[in-house]
């Protein structure tokens, strides 16, 4: 570089990439790198960079789409611990974080050649014992072959493992023919290359190419972006030319001053038109070798795009490829671009794969860590609802509904897990569940086992199996039974209801008179009979009994419809007293979650639940209005108490517990509806294999029956019985109709003493004529015959209306006449039969 020069193209290793573009970036002499695919080497901080080939960051994103695709969640990584071993590890972490996918254990081996097996032995000896059995291999090619010869060795080239080479594998395979007992130690690896789409001027290249070399060595990618990156360089000069531009150079004084030692600094100069040269390239637009020749805005060539190949025997297949355009596709790349864009995973396909071990079946990925070490699962110590799980007193085993879900879904995996239970708690009091679950994320537990409530800031630190259980908030009051009663029928109407109920008997009835009283007689007559007409024929409506004919159409239009709004109003009448005397009636002053927080009364939650912080935190009630309740006694007792003696109005809690209590207490029930929506399952840490392993058995457990099997063996208890209860409230008592009785009485009590004193005038009457003319003796007897003549002969309500038309006089019209000629007919029908008219 102390001659002139305008364009570097090299060099092929990255550390000394890094070197060179800062010393073209200082000259302002492009850089056309076709081997160097750092990611970390960017436009941003070296602007004269110019990169021919495919980056790593792409390469790593397909291992990261082929990693999510097979539903692996974490891989092991062995690199040379380089520039480009450590930045291209930095890439593939960020690209699976990006899928919710990690590196789980990742280790570097010096680049110096010369590394010895045994270093290699106790690195995989390392790998072996994680959990991840996905290794990622970003190595050179010496090294490369030591791993999978080492590998051979340990035998984990075998049934379980996933292999997974970047590209200096690919470039090993194409370059040159590799030896039977190397490829024999890398059976079912896949393998990335750099894509290069077929075409005729390819062809014709290796055709020339094998006829040069004989045969004895073979194009890899790179020799092929090689030779497109002095085309490309070789254009872009000739462009530079035609726009004008002169090849000169000037002195750099910062240079001079660091003049020293051999590298002869000083006499480096600036190309001038570094700027104008740097364009052309960047704008360039060619078709070459590797396919179309043209830079992005971030100054990468377009369509990046990788084969996916797996050895197999002496050679390898291709199982399909990969592009940052339309992601994985068993189709070539450049037959999608003309497709629309789509990235969704369901048209993401790949051939099938040999994997090592020579098995079709896709391995699963993970293992238990082979390090002697058991899963720490945690398991709260409960003190109360030990039905759901509990610690067997004076051992280390645990039993209980959680307990023999877990272990029940764990026989179902296909594999073996090694675990033990530790208790979290010291039984005297529920723990908090909230403390349970956090120590999965400081390192205490693996998992967490028992009734682990899935809610929203748990699932932000952990991952949930399947939930095993539905559950729910709900509220639980006591209730005490509603009695009839004497004034039970008065229930089935609000006051409201009777009032206008009322009213428009009323009201009908006016109606109906004001229709039929100038042609219809029975709706003439005296005015206070006309008032009692109309009274009583609204009335007599309810029962159907009215006499009255309505003659005029207007008339008998109103009476159908009021006839028929009776009927309903009757038979409504009837079903709801008929249910408030047959049915069951309980009664509580609470009915529900929003009743509850609108009032000022205390509310138990169970000691250790989540309901507390939903109560508090969520609907914003008062602490100082909750208390924690450890036991079912303590419920009821509390319950009972009440808030008037140191209880609570309602307990919220989870419905399988609340299920459990009431079918032991029989005074208590729940109101409302469940306000939350939610399940229990097992926790274990975020994006744990072993979660949606569980899930699958859980599933399979429901679908079997053994899930419902193992419901019923602790939580199926003794209910409360009801039949004599409803036994009890189909026989109606006399106590839900004396009222009616009672009505009845004081009207026939108070209508016979009318009647009496009706009667006792009448006799006081006639009383002074007949003592007069007789002895007492005979009086009385004469007063007891006159009474019981009264009592026993029909009146004559002749003289009646004659006094009525005599005070009333001719109101109204042709009245008086009509009835005289009714009355005349009466009483010549009375005389005829021989009645006696007193």
């Amino acid at each position: 570089m102390e001659t002139d020069i305008v364009a570097i193209i090299g060099p092929q290793c990255s550390t000394v990439a890094h070197i060179v573009s800062y010393v073209s970036n200082e000259l302002q002499v492009p850089l056309l790198s076709f081997g160097v695919t750092d990611p970390t080497l960017s436009s941003l901080q070296y602007p004269f960079f110019v990169r021919t080939t495919q980056s790593d960051s792409f390469q790593m994103t397909a291992v990261a789409e082929m990693v999510s695709y097979y539903g692996w969640k974490a891989v092991s990584v062995i690199f040379v611990d380089n520039e480009y071993g450590r930045n291209g590890v930095s890439a593939l972490n960020d690209k699976l974080a990006e899928r919710r996918c990690r590196i789980s254990y990742k280790s570097g081996i010096p680049p110096e050649s010369g590394v010895n097996t045994g270093y290699v032995m106790d690195l995989l000896v390392k790998v072996a014992l994680m959990e991840s059995r996905v290794i990622v291999l970003h190595v050179s090619p010496s090294l490369g072959f030591q791993v999978f010869s080492v590998a051979k060795y340990l035998g984990m080239m075998g049934n379980g493992y996933v292999w997974i080479a970047t590209d200096w594998l690919a470039y090993m395979l194409d370059s040159a023919s590799l030896p039977s007992d190397t490829l024999e130690s890398m059976q079912g690896v896949l393998v990335l290359r750099q894509h290069i789409p077929e075409s005729d001027r390819k062809k014709n290249f290796l055709s020339r190419w094998k006829n040069l070399t004989g045969g004895s060595l073979g194009m890899n990618s790179y020799g092929l972006y090689a030779y497109d990156s002095v085309w490309l360089l070789a254009h872009a000069i000739e462009s530079f030319f035609n726009q004008g531009g002169k090849i000169s150079f000037s002195n750099d004084s910062r240079l001079k001053t660091m003049e020293g030692g051999n590298l002869h600094l000083g006499a480096m100069s600036i190309f001038d038109d570094g700027m104008l040269l740097l364009g052309n390239i960047l704008q360039s637009n060619l078709v070459g070798l590797t396919g179309p020749l043209k830079f992005n805005s971030d100054r990468s060539l377009i369509h990046a795009a990788y084969d996916i190949i797996n050895v197999i025997g002496t050679g390898f297949r291709m199982i399909g490829y990969w592009s940052n355009y339309s992601g994985l596709s068993k189709e070539p790349p450049e037959t999608l671009y003309a497709q629309p864009f789509n990235r969704s995973s369901t048209i993401q396909h790949l051939h099938s794969v040999i994997w090592p071990g020579e098995t079709l079946s896709k391995p699963r990925g993970w293992v238990f860590p082979n390090n002697g070490k058991l899963l720490k699962i945690g398991v709260p110590n409960r003190a109360s609802y030990r039905e759901f799980v509990s610690k067997v007193r004076g051992s280390d085993m645990f039993q209980g509904f959680c307990i023999d879900v877990f272990t029940a879904a764990v026989n179902l995996l296909p594999y073996a897990v090694p675990y033990q239970f530790v208790a979290f708690g010291d039984g005297h009091k529920n723990p908090s569940y909230t403390q349970l679950v956090d120590s999965i994320t400081t390192g205490v537990f693996d998992a967490v086992v028992g009734d682990i409530t899935i809610v929203t800031n748990r699932t932000k630190i952990v991952d949930f199996s399947q939930p095993y259980a539905a559950s729910g908030l709900v509220v639980v009051v006591p209730f005490r039974k509603l009695n009839t009663g004497a004034w039970a029928f008065l229930r089935p109407f609000s006051p409201l209801m009777w009032t206008v109920t009322a009213c428009f008997f009323v009201v009908v009835g006016i109606v109906v008179w004001i229709l039929e009283h100038r042609i219809n007689d029975e709706f003439r007559g005296p005015p206070k009979r006309q008032v009692i007409t109309i009274l009583w024929f609204s009335l007599s409506t309810l029962f159907f009994a009215h006499k009255e004919n309505t003659v005029s159409t207007l008339g008998r239009l109103v009476l159908i419809i009021w006839l028929f709004v009776v009927l309903i109003i009757n038979s409504s009448y009837t079903a709801s007293l008929t249910s408030i005397l047959t049915v069951q009636q309980l009664y509580s002053p609470i009915n529900g979650i929003e009743s509850l927080r609108k009032s000022d009364d205390p509310i138990g939650y169970q000691e250790g639940s989540f309901a507390e912080y939903y109560l508090s935190q969520e609907l914003n009630i008062s602490k100082s209005r909750l208390v924690a309740l450890r036991t079912p006694e303590d419920y009821a007792k509390a319950l009972k108490d009440g808030p008037g003696k140191g209880g609570v109005a309602a307990v919220v809690d989870e419905r399988p517990y609340v299920e459990l209590f009431l079918s032991s207490q029989c005074s208590f029930r729940i109101v409302g509806q469940e306000f939350t929506k939610s399940g229990w399952g097992f926790a274990f840490p975020r994006d744990s294999p072993l979660a949606v392993d569980l899930s699958s058995a859980i599933l399979e457990l429901a679908e079997n029956g053994d899930l419902q099997r193992i419901h019923d063996k602790w939580l199926m208890k003794s209910s409360c019985s009801l039949e004599n209860a409803e036994l009890e409230s189909d026989r109606l008592h006399l106590s839900s109709f004396w009222g009616l009785f009672l009505i009845c009485g004081v009207a026939c009590f108070i209508a016979l003493v009318i009647y009496f004193l009706q009667i006792m005038q009448q006799l006081c009457k006639s009383a002074p004529s007949d003592s007069i003319s007789s002895e007492p003796g005979s009086t009385r007897s004469r007063r007891l015959q006159r009474f019981l003549s009264l009592m026993d002969g029909k009146e004559d309500i002749t003289k009646n209306k004659s006094k009525r038309t005599k005070v009333e006089g001719p109101s109204f019209h042709g009245d008086r006449d009509e009835d005289f000629g009714r009355s005349s007919k009466r009483r010549a029908t009375d005389l005829a039969t021989g009645s006696n008219i007193n």
